[in-house]
């Protein structure tokens, strides 16, 4: 059976008493699957334990549509790879945004420094 989670961080403690108690989740034989582009690669991961505040949405995906889709499987070296490049041409249009908005007197704070809060 293929399962599919989808997951986000925790909301705190109002999220805990909104809710009833949730289930935590063992899932094996699990991929991870990044996509970049029209292109999608899988990288085997094994078995995951997903805490029950984590989970909003847990289904299972229709082998026959997923088959349809116009994505290209690629090697998890070749996804990796592409993904690396996508990553390192976003960081150099930061830094091109960035650069322009000080030419014009503007900050941008980082985002390693805002609050979380």
């Amino acid at each position: 059976r293929v399962m599919m989670s989808i997951l986000y961080p925790n909301a705190g403690s109002l999220h805990q008493h909104l809710h009833p108690p949730l289930t935590n989740l063992v899932l094996h034989q699990t991929v991870e699957r990044i996509h970049v582009g029209k292109k999608y690669g899988d990288i085997p991961r094994g078995i995951f334990v997903v805490r029950g505040e984590n989970v909003v949405l847990l289904g299972e995906i229709d082998l026959e549509k997923e088959s349809d889709t116009p994505l290209q499987q690629v090697s998890i070296e070749e996804i990796l790879e592409e993904q690396r490049v996508e990553q390192q041409a976003k960081q150099e249009s930061e830094k091109l945004k960035v650069q322009a908005l000080k030419e014009r007197g503007l900050s941008v704070p980082r985002a390693d420094t805002l609050d979380e809060y």
